[in-house]
């Protein structure tokens, strides 16, 4: 899949855009499809009485301990209903699924040079994809809800509760239906991710930052080398294998996920910080739209994401630290570039 969709976007920024319209048609039409089949047609009395009666009971909690050895003597093992400071660490724990589903909100502006009106049409897309997919996931989890009980969400197979819940409403059939859902999912998302990437690389390159070749366009007017590169690298990516402490081989992009959110968060704290740089030392920019709540909104969301990534740090440190320490590595790399552009320039 990797490899089909990397060629499709090599033909053309229309064939890619194209084949992004329809199938995130596809995957919102089908996740619409399964909340309307768990509000109205699954609908369980039982899981409703035992969901919504109970909405803010704390049940099977799972303690949760410091991430490190010498962290246990120092910091309690927490639940969610040991007070506020568990409910802040397991809120904090329970935001890596959810804000990975929801991280590609921003890639938008990875492709803004191709948008025919990005000063309106940037942020209108942030904003109303985010709000989107916010309501969409929602009311599939008010559709869960009114479908599985409490205990069958928690211990549904691989964590895959859209499955329990159609396996709850057809039988056997709902594993196949969800399947499909799935791939169609997974073909539209593959494709915005590895459309909008390569631009990242392109842009890099044009800044000297990056190999040169990938900031070149092909005959199509797309970024071709920057994909193609970005193909292999994801390929090489999903087939490593990771050691397991118990002699068992695991899958490393099953880890990617838990590296991942831990440096976004850096990256999207560092992004609205600069909001604040650019304010003072550009104070006569052009500025087609502003932050919304500016200063008091960006300030909230700077401490809310820097509790998010201390509690992860102390909490999930193997996997927060890996993705920091990955953070970290590209600091002298930067340098490094960030020197033979100077010079280049100086050269010249």
């Amino acid at each position: 899949m990797i490899a089909f969709i990397t060629f499709l976007n090599t033909l053309g920024v229309r064939l890619g855009k194209l084949i992004q319209n329809v199938f995130t048609s596809a995957k919102t039409v089908s996740l619409v499809g399964l909340i309307v089949l768990g509000v109205f047609v699954g609908r369980n009395a039982a899981a409703i009485s035992d969901n919504f009666l109970h909405l803010w009971v704390v049940r099977n909690a799972q303690p949760l301990e410091p991430g490190l050895g010498f962290l246990r003597g120092v910091l309690p093992a927490v639940t969610a209903g040991s007070g506020f400071f568990g409910l802040l660490v397991a809120y904090s724990v329970a935001q890596v699924g959810s804000l990975f589903s929801a991280d590609a909100w921003n890639n938008i502006g990875f492709t803004a040079a191709e948008v025919k009106n990005p000063k309106r049409d940037v942020a209108l897309s942030m904003a109303l994809g985010t709000t989107i997919v916010i309501t969409l996931y929602c009311l599939a989890n008010l559709a869960y809800l009114c479908t599985l009980t409490l205990s069958q969400i928690q211990n549904a197979p691989d964590d895959r509760v859209a499955t329990a819940a159609l396996n709850a409403i057809f039988g056997s059939a709902g594993a196949a239906i969800m399947a499909a859902a799935i791939v169609i999912s997974t073909f539209g998302c593959n494709n915005g991710l590895i459309l909008a990437g390569s631009r990242v690389s392109y842009a890099m390159a044009n800044d000297g930052l990056f190999f040169r070749a990938t900031g070149k366009l092909n005959k199509r007017g797309v970024p071709g080398t920057a994909l193609v590169i970005q193909g292999v690298w994801i390929a090489i990516l999903i087939l490593a294998r990771t050691r397991k402490p118990d002699g068992t081989y695991g899958n490393l992009y099953g880890d990617l996920l838990n590296y991942v959110v831990f440096a976004v968060l850096i990256f999207y704290c560092l992004t609205i910080a600069g909001i604040f740089v650019l304010r003072k030392k550009r104070p006569d920019a052009d500025r087609p739209y502003k932050a919304f709540g500016y200063p008091v909104i960006p300030v909230l969301y700077i401490l809310a994401a820097s509790a998010i990534m201390l509690v992860l740090l102390l909490y999930q440190t193997q996997t927060a630290l890996v993705g920091l320490v990955i953070v970290l590595l590209g600091v002298p790399v930067y340098w490094l570039w960030s020197g033979r552009r100077s010079g280049a320039n100086t050269a010249t």
